[in-house]
């Protein structure tokens, strides 16, 4: 076990959560009041308060182990139908994809070969800000065909991640990123990279052109700079309450390529974009 075992996320409305040995220690404010994906958590968030999102994170703590040396890694089940992480999961197997670079507590960047492992990180993973290196769930990751990219301090570097996969001999990579800086970087370093913008609540609008210029996928949680900007410019929305655009062909094809092979009932309509409908978060930031 570590010295210092801490952990730093931001968690349902962009909350601050601080987790220490296990423990939730700190909860900050979030920047907005509903959500609905948060409501349809495995422990739902109807009404976003600290109260409620400490219920949330410690519910993860005990169910897959999140922020602790038991943190599982692997995971099956779809939690929504166009998240990051299922995109990215299908994509690996419908080989579209060879690689994913992901921010894993208790591991930081990684690489992941594994659409389970894709899933099993990324699908319960909010932002991770820092995070604590823990031995066993490395060897987890490691064990399942992925590689970490500093077992030392679990640093978190999704250009290096890049590079990483692409020095193991994968050329289709795709990595989440969260700041608009680091996915211009990669663009610029890694062209052939396929970027997938997450995370992306409070962004500014001059963030949210950063990246729609620079990633294939772009998540909006409950950005309306990203809807604003990201979304007029995308080829293709997925979902409308909480959408992801695609904002080039690769990325296109990587949700069309899922409707395809999807068992479930999709309507398709031209339409300019974005297509706003449902219930969004509120407020939009």
């Amino acid at each position: 076990m570590p010295d210092t075992d801490e952990h730093v996320i931001e968690a349902v409305g962009k909350t601050r959560v601080v987790v220490r040995n296990g423990k939730v220690v700190e909860v900050g404010e979030a920047i907005i009041t509903d959500c609905p994906l948060a409501k349809r958590f495995a422990c739902p968030v109807p009404e976003i308060s600290a109260d409620a999102v400490r219920e949330n994170i410690e519910h993860r703590i005990k169910a897959f182990g999140m922020c602790t040396p038991e943190r599982v890694v692997l995971e099956t089940r779809e939690f929504v139908g166009f998240g990051a992480s299922e995109l990215l999961s299908f994509g690996i197997k419908a080989g579209l994809i060879d690689a994913a670079v992901l921010a894993c507590d208790g591991a930081g960047t990684v690489v992941v070969t594994d659409p389970a492992m894709v899933q099993g990180i990324g699908g319960r993973m909010s932002g991770l800000v820092r995070t604590t290196p823990y031995p066993s769930v490395m060897d987890r990751i490691e064990e399942g065909g992925g590689f970490v990219l500093d077992r030392e301090t679990a640093a978190m570097n999704p250009a290096a991640g890049v590079a990483l996969a692409e020095e193991k001999g994968y050329r289709k990579i795709a990595v989440t990123v969260a700041l608009p800086e680091d996915a211009a970087a990669i663009r610029e370093a890694h062209p052939d990279a396929f970027i997938v913008a997450v995370h992306v609540t409070g962004m500014t609008r001059d963030g949210a052109a950063t990246v729609a210029a620079a990633a294939d996928l772009v998540t909006t949680c409950a950005s309306g700079t990203v809807r604003e900007i990201a979304g007029s410019r995308a080829l293709v929305q997925a979902g409308v309450s909480v959408p992801v655009y695609a904002m080039t062909e690769r990325g296109k094809d990587l949700i069309l390529e899922k409707v395809r092979r999807s068992d479930e009932q999709v309507l398709v309509k031209p339409t300019r974009l974005p297509a706003m409908g449902g219930r969004q978060p509120e407020p939009l930031v």
